[in-house]
Parts: C-alpha cells; sequence; structure tokens
C-alpha cells in the first residue's frame, strides 16, 4: 500500500492520497482539524482520484497523523485505499484547503444519501438558530447526496443546489473549516434555499401555512404526494380507515402491504416488537424501511393484510421531521408511483401521473437527479438481508474476489486486465451493476422492466453511473432469456464482447461474490421463474460450480403452468396442476372438489392439461409454494408478486408452531436429480382434508422443503467434496426456511453463505451476471478454455 519512503529524523513531507468515500462526508474539514491537533501544515483537496493530502511536519507528529487518518476516518467515509509517497519539502503557510481539482481518470466515490443528524434536528427546533423549523436542514454529517449530483467532484455546481446561491451567513459557514457544515454542498436556509408549497390537484397554491394545511388534510382523511429525497411518496394518517381506503382502490392495490413511518422509536415499539440489530438499522445514517414482527393490533390489517409483519421507517429528511412535529405519530409513506412504472420524481409530472390518487401535493423547488427509492430491509437470526438495495447504499461500491494479478500495481501503477463490465441485470426487480477491478456498482432500484419509462429511467441512470466514475463498459452481461427485455438492450448497446449468463447460475456467484468466495461451492437457488439451459423454466435447483461455469445436480421435477404466466397471477391453477400431475384422476376429482367455486374456467384448466397446451413447464420453488398457499386456502389468487408465498411463508412464524419439534416433514423421494413430489402432495391432501389445520400443514410443508435441502445437499456433498453451501433466489426472504435450513446444515458440518450487502432476489442478478462474465473473459483472453459463453 505504501510507495516506498525513508523516516526522517527531523521532519516528513507527504502526500497521501485516500480513495473511496471521502468525498461529500466532512473529509476535508477533518483532515484540517487533524493536522490543527498535530501541529502540521500542508493541503488538502478534492480530486477525481479522491482526496489528496500534502503534509509537513515533524516525523512522529507526521506518523501520528496518518494513523489517526487511517484507523479513526470521518463516520460517513469509506476509505478503500489509501498510498503515501515522500515529496520535496514545500513553503506552506499553514494549513489550507484547496479549491477541488480535476483529473483524467476519477476514482473518488459519490457518496450516498444520509438521514438526517441528531445536530440538525436540534438547530430545526431551535427558535433563536436561522435553521428553526427549515425543512432542508443539513451538514457534511447528513442530507442528501447521490439524489442531487450531476457530475464530480462533489461540489455545489454540479448538484441541483446551484440554482440556489448561499446567503451570507450560509458562505461563511461554508467556508470556516471548523463549522459542521463546511463544504456542504446542499447547505442552505429559508432565507437562500428550496422551498416547500402545499398545493391543490391543479398545481395551485393552498391559502395558509403549508404545515397547519398538511396536518389539517391528514386529519380530513386525504392522501397527499410527498416529495422527498428521491422522489415522491404517498402519504395519509395511517389510523384512518377511510384514507387507506381511498388510496388502495385509487392505486388497485387491494392487499400488497404498505409502508410506514413513526415518530420516532417509542411510537414503533408501541405497534411492533423491535431487537437490538432492527432498531441499529432504523436509526443508522441509511435509515431503510426495515420489517417488523407486529404486536396484536387491528390497525394493521388495513396497511398490511394477512400478514404478521410490517415494514416501518422512521423520519430521515428535515421535512419529515417537520411533519411528525404535530398531531400525527404514524404515516403511510409508500412510493408513488403508477402500477409498474418508476418513482414520481418531478412536480409537473406528479400533476399527469398523480392526478387520480392524490388530494394535495406537498412538493419543493429542488430538482431531484437521481430518482432513488427507499432501501427496505430485514434482520433474520440477527444478520441484516437486504429486499430493495437503494437510497443510503447506492452508489457504495461492493468489494469482490478478483483473479491474481488484475489489481493495480501500485509500483508502476499500471492495471492488468481490468476493463469494464456492465450487467444488464433482470427483468423484475431490475438493477444494472458496472463493475472495474474489484469494485461492483449496483445501480439503485429501477424495478420492472416493461415499460417505455423504465427504459428511460434504466438508460438515464445508467448514463450517470458511468459519468460519476468514468467507467465505459467494453464487455456486456446480460440474461440468457431469449425475450427479456434486457436481451434486446444487449443487442443494441455497443460493447467488444458479449456473455449471456444463466439465470440461476447468476443468483449463485451473486451469494459468492458479495461473500468473497473464490472456489466451487453448493448453489441451492430457490425461486420463481428463470430461463433454463433446456429452454425451460427452472427455479428449484441445487448446483454445483464456481464462477467460471455450474452443473445443475438436482431439480424439481417439471410441472405444467396452465395459462403459462396467468398461473402466477392465480396461483389456484398450479394447485390443480399439482393435483393432477402427481395424484392423476384421484387429483382431478379432489380439484372439482376444493376449487368448486372456479366452475367453468376449472374444466377449461384441466382440458389444458390433459392435451398439455398451453402449459409450460416450470420447475420452481415459487410456484410449489403457490400451489400449497392456494390448496390451503391461503391465498388463490395474488394481487401482488409473490402474495400467496409471503402468506404462507407468514403462517408458520408463529413461536409457538415455531418451536414444535415433533411434527413430521411430508415424504418426498429423489432419484436421479429429480425430486418428485407426488407423495408429497397425496399426504398433505390427507393431512389437510383429515385436520383442516392449514397452519400445521403450511408448518409440515416447510419441513419438507428443509428436509429435501438436506437430502440433496448430503447427495451432492458425497460425490464432490464440497463442504460450502451458498443460499440465493427470491425464496430465501422466508425466514423460517433460512433458519431451519442454515442451522440443519451447519450441524452437518457445511459452512452456509447467505446475502446481507444486496438481496436475494432478482436485485441481486446484475452484481452475479457482472462477476461471472468478468472471470469468463479473463479466461477467454488468456486462452485457457474453449468454451463459448455465449450461447
Amino acid at each position: 500500500m505504501d510507495q516506498g519512503y525513508a523516516k526522517s529524523k527531523k521532519q516528513l513531507c507527504w502526500r497521501i492520497t485516500v480513495k473511496g468515500i471521502v468525498q461529500g462526508v466532512g473529509f476535508r474539514p477533518y483532515v484540517y482539524n487533524l493536522a490543527l491537533k498535530h501541529g502540521l501544515i500542508g493541503t488538502v483537496l478534492n480530486s477525481t482520484l479522491g482526496v489528496i493530502i500534502e503534509i509537513l511536519g515533524e516525523e512522529n507528529k507526521v506518523e501520528g497523523f496518518y494513523n489517526d487518518l487511517l484507523n479513526k476516518p470521518p463516520r460517513l467515509s469509506v476509505i478503500r485505499h489509501i498510498t503515501r509517497e515522500v515529496i520535496p519539502q514545500k513553503c506552506f503557510k499553514g494549513f489550507t484547503i484547496l479549491t477541488s481539482q480535476k483529473e483524467s481518470r476519477r476514482e473518488a466515490l459519490v457518496p450516498p444519501d444520509v438521514g438526517c443528524c441528531q445536530e440538525c434536528k436540534q438547530d430545526m427546533l431551535n427558535p433563536k438558530d436561522r435553521h428553526y423549523l427549515y425543512p432542508f436542514t443539513n451538514c457534511t454529517n447528513c442530507g442528501p447526496r447521490f439524489t442531487l449530483i450531476k457530475d464530480v467532484p462533489y461540489d455545489r455546481d454540479k448538484t441541483s443546489m446551484e440554482p440556489f446561491p448561499m446567503c451570507d451567513e450560509c458562505y461563511r459557514d461554508y467556508h470556516e473549516p471548523t463549522d459542521r457544515r463546511f463544504h456542504a454542498q446542499p447547505i442552505a436556509c429559508s432565507r437562500c434555499g428550496p422551498e416547500v408549497a402545499l398545493v391543490d390537484e391543479k398545481g395551485c397554491d393552498v391559502p395558509g401555512n403549508w404545515l397547519d394545511n398538511f396536518w389539517k388534510f391528514m386529519g380530513e382523511g386525504m392522501v397527499i404526494a410527498i416529495k422527498s429525497l428521491g422522489g415522491f411518496h404517498l402519504a395519509c394518517d395511517a389510523h384512518s380507515r377511510k384514507a387507506l381506503a381511498a388510496l388502495r382502490k385509487r392505486k388497485n392495490r387491494p392487499f400488497k402491504p404498505f409502508a410506514v413511518m413513526a415518530r420516532d422509536l417509542d411510537t414503533i415499539k408501541t405497534y411492533c416488537f423491535l431487537g437490538e440489530q432492527e432498531e441499529e438499522l432504523l436509526l443508522s445514517p441509511e435509515a431503510p424501511i426495515v420489517i417488523l414482527k407486529k404486536r396484536k393490533r387491528d390497525l394493521f390489517e388495513d396497511i398490511a393484510p394477512n400478514l404478521k409483519t410490517l415494514g416501518i421507517m422512521l423520519p430521515y429528511t428535515p421535512l419529515h421531521f417537520l411533519l411528525f412535529n404535530g398531531p400525527f405519530e404514524l404515516l403511510v409513506m409508500t412510493s408513488a408511483n403508477l402500477k409498474d412504472l418508476p418513482l414520481t420524481r418531478d412536480n409537473e409530472k406528479a400533476l399527469i401521473e398523480l392526478k387520480e390518487t392524490a388530494d394535495y401535493f406537498l412538493w419543493h423547488n429542488r430538482d431531484i437527479v437521481n430518482r432513488c427509492d427507499d432501501s427496505l430491509m430485514t434482520v433474520i437470526k440477527d444478520k441484516p438481508q437486504m429486499y430493495r438495495r437503494s437510497r443510503g447504499y447506492v452508489p457504495k461500491p461492493i468489494v469482490i474476489p478478483i483473479p491474481q494479478g488484475v489489481r493495480e500495481n501500485t509500483n508502476t501503477g499500471k492495471e492488468e486486465k481490468k476493463e469494464v463490465v456492465l450487467a444488464l441485470g433482470s427483468e423484475m426487480k431490475n438493477t444494472f451493476c458496472l463493475m472495474r477491478g474489484e469494485q461492483a456498482f449496483l445501480s439503485q432500484y429501477i424495478g420492472e422492466m416493461d415499460s417505455v419509462e423504465s427504459e428511460e429511467h434504466f438508460l438515464a441512470s445508467l448514463e450517470h453511473f458511468k459519468r460519476f466514475f468514468q467507467l465505459e463498459p467494453k464487455i456486456l452481461a446480460y440474461d440468457m432469456h431469449p425475450h427479456y427485455w434486457t436481451t434486446r438492450m444487449a443487442g443494441e448497446i455497443p460493447a467488444e464482447e458479449k456473455f449471456s449468463v444463466q439465470h440461476h447460475h447468476a443468483h449463485m456467484a451473486s451469494c459468492m461474490a458479495e461473500n468473497g468466495l473464490n472456489e466451487p461451492v453448493i448453489g441451492i437457488i430457490l425461486d420463481g421463474t428463470g430461463y433454463g439451459l433446456d429452454g425451460k423454466m427452472w427455479g428449484f435447483e441445487f448446483f454445483t460450480g464456481d464462477y467460471l461455469d455450474f452443473q445443475r445436480e438436482i431439480h424439481l421435477s417439471y410441472l405444467p403452468l396452465p395459462g403459462g404466466e396467468m398461473a402466477v397471477k392465480q396461483p389456484w391453477r398450479a394447485a390443480v396442476s399439482y393435483l393432477i400431475t402427481c395424484l392423476g384422476e384421484k387429483g382431478k376429482t379432489i380439484a372439482r372438489e376444493r376449487f368448486i367455486d372456479k366452475g367453468k374456467e376449472l374444466e377449461a384448466i384441466v382440458i389444458l392439461l390433459e392435451k398439455n397446451f398451453n402449459c409450460p413447464p416450470a420447475s420452481s420453488c415459487g410456484r410449489f409454494f403457490d400451489a400449497v398457499s392456494a390448496f390451503l386456502g391461503v391465498c388463490e389468487t395474488s394481487s401482488y408478486e409473490g402474495q400467496a408465498a409471503i402468506e404462507l411463508g407468514e403462517l408458520v412464524l408463529d413461536r409457538k408452531l415455531c418451536k414444535c419439534t415433533e411434527i413430521e416433514p411430508y415424504p418426498f423421494t429423489i432419484e436421479g436429480g429429480i425430486i418428485d413430489p407426488a407423495s408429497t402432495w397425496k399426504a398433505l391432501v390427507e393431512d389437510f382434508q383429515s385436520h383442516k389445520e392449514k397452519d400445521l400443514a403450511a408448518r409440515r410443508f416447510h419441513d419438507t422443503l428443509v428436509s429435501i435441502i438436506e437430502k440433496a445437499v448430503l447427495i451432492i456433498s458425497e460425490r464432490s467434496a464440497i463442504k460450502k453451501v451458498v443460499f440465493s433466489g427470491g425464496a430465501w426472504h422466508n425466514q423460517y426456511l433460512l433458519i431451519r435450513s442454515e442451522e440443519l446444515l451447519n450441524k452437518l458440518g457445511f459452512e452456509v453463505f447467505t446475502h446481507q450487502n444486496v438481496p436475494p432476489n432478482d436485485g441481486g442478478i446484475s452484481l452475479g451476471q457482472a462477476v461471472i462474465t468478468y472471470w469468463r473473459w479473463l479466461n477467454h483472453v488468456s486462452g485457457s478454455s474453449g468454451k463459448s459463453y455465449d450461447d
């Protein structure tokens, strides 16, 4: 790390280069004050290469400065790389913060948005402070970054704060190195900064104080669109059934849970169970939505129907804190967008896109450059798990394993085989990934790639990332599904080489990469569907492999899905298919009894199955969950993705049921690499018809999956001698399944790796695609393999 230096008995003069998240996080004032503390002189400046420090002083003081810099950096900074070198002594006059410098190559990292700090909250509530009740108060320790940055270096003129000239007092704070607002680029106050307005559906100002009007309209059961950091929220009083019913009707969202924002931790503890790790997440600078176990309160049936959990967050902007400085302790705060479209971010478009949803609009005149949804997380067995990685975490890079010889040679400054990879990600829950060397930059959550608006959001975000990090990809990775939008886009994006990547291999590699693994593993990939090498839909997969290749060892037998995608939206179709496929004529009789209300539609499904028409085969964990959920009467029709599986999984979260160990799993067979669930369904039907206890049947079904996992891993390990196992795929959001499977495999001597930094669902696919493609490209250019990966 150090570029050779010689100690001097008297004085040292060093140039220190710090790379990582070191801009927009108070790094320069920290360096300034650290230099004064150690009695040193020199300079510090922002550069597109990072922060560059030149320091002069007595040897022991310079080394003390360096050690503090390395071991006690600012709270929000992330040092990825630091070098020091001896330079000729200069005639410094004190210690100076220089103007930002632009280099030909950029290595400075763009900081993510940060939740409002305690000091700024205090300023907002202090009548003697000029930031009193000002909804855009911020400092170097908090506030917007990624969502308002246009370019780097991160300076005010390269953000959406450029139109707001600083008043004299803000200018003074901005230029005072000892002030916590020193070089806080969004610095502003009520005299010079952005302004809030409450407007009606036509965009006309509502007379009176905006905050008083907000509370008044909330109390009347209104739905208000609020412009936040990365886009608009739709808000209403969480206690108002009138408002909740209106919001559900307008968004055509009958069952999908809403996220809520609570005034403070005490409020959260009133409504939810809160553990230590969950509290840390809620209070962290990232301030994500955290999924918590509900306490028994009827209120939440309107907010999160049929679920034992609730997604909840704390206020993370000054504006949010002001909204809760009144009569409301709990507000619904859900993303404002039309179904499957990107988050609304612009004022004028909000009037158009949300006109049928919101009664009023609470907006401001600071532009959102990069739209960014709230991040969503949970805690499983004291470990965090991402559902959606976005605000607060993006664009922090994921550090991943790379082959030897690729890292930068610090002696020569040369880089070997460090080409940039662009991975286009998945069709659903899309993110893209730009990867260079050991740094992988995942985008914010893009969403479903099935609209022109989503495509525009994807391409605009990609251009921002390329500009921020000065990365021009030469290698392209995409999903091998022939009909995906990303596949079409791969044909239009210029690249020197292009690699298609199998969906579940990307899942496995994603978990491997974030855990730093670089060796063969057993991958257990459980999700809804992904295009397989045989042209069929996969989703219940046991692999062995690494980044270069994989082998499909064991999988669930194929199930015909009557109507294709309709079987995903109507899980009862999957249940009928399983009953008939596994139980034959008896299954038809049971299906007609169980789904008697489906009438002619059921008979049409039976005919489709008999003729094998429009019944694409799928080996899918998601459809297995769907079928059981529908048969048990938990969820027959899904109004949002994964509803049937989620509601089935929530049944086994009952603490008494979880602690019960006498329950036997249903039988199954594994022969020739195929998991046959026929005996599972026979036993499930008999069990449910005898007892009619869906909670108990759900528990037995989950234990059956755990038993399948145990047996399959033992079979694979016996012939491969692999002892490391990775879990990936959306089904691993199921807490019971993950905890029980991990505990069992650990007892059997296996080392289990799960996702923490990227989602196990398709939001993490792009990372796996990028890593696989990079390793394959290196393998290809080195000539060590004759394989082709473009098929």
